[in-house]
C-alpha cells in the first residue's frame, strides 16, 4: 500500500491510498479460504469445493468484500502509522472506477483533534451556595401531598354541589341531537373547579344534588382533539349519582401509612431528603457553571469545524423545537435566525470545553468502568421495545462513536467531580430564590440541562432571562439565548459532538383524557357510546 499526503492545513488532513492489485488479490485468497467451508456445490463434499470454482462462482461478491476489507485495513493503518486522532469518522471514497485485477486508489479526508494544552487545574476557586431545608418547606410539601390525597365522604341528601366537591354522574352527549362516538359514559367523577372537562361543563355542575337529572349546553374548544367536534355546540344529559365533599386530611402516622410508609416521621424524612436532593442539584449546577467559566477563560485553541457543526446542529434542533411552542412560532424562529452566529460561537465553546475536560480526565486517570458502561447501555436500551433492544446492543458494540456518546456525560460528571475535589471551595448560605437567581444570572454559564416541559408550554421569558449571557468573562457574547443552548461541553471524551437529538418529543398527553369516554378538555376518551 502506498500513502501520499495531499493536504495538511490546520486540523484538516487528506491522503491518497493506493492499494495494489497484489494486495487485493491476496485479500481475495483470504476471502476464498474464509467462505470455502460454507460453500455447497453438487458433486462435492461440504468444504471440498475447489478454490478456483469458488472464485468463479462468487467472483464479484468476493472481489467487493476483498476491496472493502483492504480499504478498511488501509485506513486503519494510515491512522495508526501517522498517529492521527480523528475528530470524526474519516471520509473515504474510491477515486475513479475500480477494475478487478488493477490497483485501487482511495481518497481519505478527515479532521484531527487539536493538541490541547494541558489545562491548569491548580488554584481553582469556587463558591458553593447552599440552601438549608427548613421545617416550613417540609410542611408545605406535606400539605400539598395531603391535598392530593383527599378523603371523600357522601354529602347530605340535600347538599348542593359547590366548587371543591366531587360529583359522580352518568352522561350522554350529542351534537345536533345525534350521539357522538365516545360521548356516553357512566360513573364519571370530577372535582368541580379542577378544569378537567371542557370549558363551561364544571361550572354547570354547581348546585346539583344527588339524584338530579340535568341537561347542559357546552361548546367544544376550537382546538379540540376530534376535528368533527371541534368548535361545535353540544348537549350533555346528566344523571347525578353522587355528590361528595372532601374531608379534612389529618397529617399523622395513619396518613403516612396510607402511602405505604410506617410513620409520619418517615414521610417527613423522605420529603426533606427530596428537597435536599433538589437543592443540591441546583448547587452543583451553579458550581459547574462557574468551573466551566474558569476553564473557558484560560484556553483558546482551534477546534475541528466538523465537531462545531455537529454541536451547532444539536443546539439548533433544540431551539427550533422550543420555538414551535411559542405564541408566535414564526417570529421566534426569525429571532433565532438573526442570532445564528451567536449560537455558532456557543457551539465552538462547548466543543472546546469538551476537549479540555477530556484532556483533564485522561491526564488524571478518570475513567468510566466497564460495569458503569454496561449500566449506561442497559438504561439507554430500556427506551426501546424488547424487539429493538438487541439491535441497539449490537449497534453500540459495533459503533465506537455510539458508545462514546453514551459514555461522555458520565465521564464529564466524573471529571467535574475530580475538579471539585481539587478546587478551593468556600461555602455561603443563601435562599433558594437567591441560588436560582444566580443560576439564571447574565454572567454565568449554564450547564445546559434541558428542562423544557413538553406538556406545559409557557410563554418564553425575556431574552436574557431565558437565554443567559453564557459566554463567561473570556468572551462576552452578544445578548442571545445561551441559557438553554450554551450547555455542557459537547463531548467530554474528545469524541465528535453528538448529532441532533433523534428522539422525538413525548406525545402530548391530552389534558383531561380519561379512561372512559367523557367530555374531556382535549380528545374524548375511547370508550364507545353505550
Amino acid at each position: 500500500m502506498q500513502t501520499v499526503e495531499t493536504l495538511n492545513e490546520g486540523l484538516k488532513r487528506a491522503y491518497t491510498l493506493t492499494i495494489t492489485a497484489k494486495d487485493i488479490d491476496a485479500r481475495v485468497d483470504q476471502e476464498v479460504k474464509r467462505v470455502a467451508p460454507q460453500v455447497r456445490m453438487p458433486g462435492f463434499r461440504p468444504g471440498k469445493v475447489p478454490a478456483n470454482l469458488i472464485r468463479k462462482m462468487h467472483a464479484e461478491s468476493i472481489a467487493q468484500d476483498a476491496l472493502n476489507s483492504s480499504i478498511q485495513e488501509g485506513v486503519q493503518k494510515l491512522i495508526a502509522d501517522n498517529k492521527l486522532r480523528p475528530a470524526v469518522s474519516p471520509s473515504v471514497s474510491l477515486e475513479g472506477e475500480y477494475a478487478p485485477g488493477g490497483d485501487a486508489e482511495i481518497k481519505v479526508e478527515l479532521e484531527v483533534l487539536p493538541d490541547v494544552p494541558t489545562p491548569a487545574i491548580d488554584g481553582l476557586k469556587l463558591e458553593r451556595l447552599t440552601v438549608p431545608v427548613s421545617d416550613d418547606e417540609v410542611n408545605v410539601q406535606l400539605k400539598q401531598l395531603a391535598g392530593q390525597q383527599k378523603a371523600w365522604t357522601d354529602a347530605p341528601a340535600k347538599h348542593k354541589a359547590a366548587e371543591g366537591d366531587q360529583v359522580t354522574m352518568d352522561f350522554a352527549g350529542s351534537v345536533d341531537g345525534v350521539a357522538f362516538d365516545g360521548g356516553t359514559g357512566t360513573d364519571m367523577s370530577v372535582e368541580i373547579g379542577t378544569g378537567r372537562l371542557i370549558p363551561g361543563f364544571e361550572d354547570q355542575l354547581v348546585g346539583v344534588k344527588s339524584g338530579d337529572e340535568k341537561t347542559i349546553d357546552v361548546t367544544f374548544p376550537a382546538d379540540y382533539g376530534v376535528p368533527d367536534l371541534a368548535g361545535k355546540p353540544a348537549q350533555f344529559a346528566l344523571k347525578i349519582t353522587a355528590v361528595k365533599t372532601a374531608g379534612e386530611t389529618v397529617i399523622d402516622d395513619d396518613f403516612a401509612k396510607t402511602l405505604g410508609l410506617q410513620s409520619l416521621e418517615q414521610l417527613t424524612g423522605l420529603l426533606k431528603g427530596q428537597l435536599e436532593q433538589q437543592l443540591n442539584g441546583l448547587t452543583r449546577t451553579y458550581m459547574k457553571r462557574k468551573l466551566l467559566d474558569q476553564l473557558a477563560a484560560g484556553h483558546d485553541f482551534e477546534v475541528p469545524p466538523s465537531m462545531v457543526d455537529a454541536e451547532f446542529e444539536q443546539i439548533w434542533h433544540q431551539l427550533q423545537h422550543e420555538a414551535e411552542h411559542e405564541a408566535d412560532p414564526e417570529a421566534a424562529k426569525a429571532e433565532l435566525e438573526a442570532e445564528r452566529a451567536d449560537y455558532v460561537k456557543i457551539a465552538e465553546r462547548r466543543v472546546r470545553l469538551g476537549l479540555l475536560l477530556s484532556e483533564i480526565g485522561t491526564a488524571n486517570g478518570v475513567e468510566v468502568t466497564p460495569n458503569e458502561m454496561n449500566q449506561l447501555i442497559t438504561q439507554a436500551a430500556a427506551q426501546y421495545s424488547p424487539n429493538d433492544r438487541e439491535r441497539f446492543y449490537q449497534y453500540v458494540r459495533n459503533e465506537p462513536m455510539a458508545a462514546a456518546q453514551l459514555r461522555a456525560p458520565l465521564f464529564e460528571d466524573k471529571v467535574v467531580d475530580f475538579l471539585f475535589d481539587k478546587a478551593d471551595i468556600s461555602d455561603r448560605e443563601v435562599t433558594r430564590e437567591a441560588l436560582e437567581a444566580a443560576i439564571e444570572s447574565d454572567d454565568g454559564f449554564d450547564t445546559g440541562t434541558h428542562t423544557h416541559d413538553h406538556d406545559n408550554h409557557k410563554p418564553r421569558k425575556s431574552k436574557k432571562a431565558e437565554a443567559g449571557e453564557g459566554e463567561a468573562k473570556a468572551e462576552k457574547k452578544p445578548a442571545a439565548k445561551a441559557k438553554k443552548a450554551d450547555a455542557e461541553p459537547a463531548e467530554a471524551e474528545a469524541e465528535p459532538a453528538k448529532k441532533p437529538a433523534a428522539k422525538k418529543a413525548p406525545a402530548k398527553k391530552a389534558e383531561g383524557d380519561e379512561a372512559e369516554a367523557k367530555p374531556a378538555k382535549k380528545a374524548p376518551a375511547k370508550k364507545k357510546a353505550d
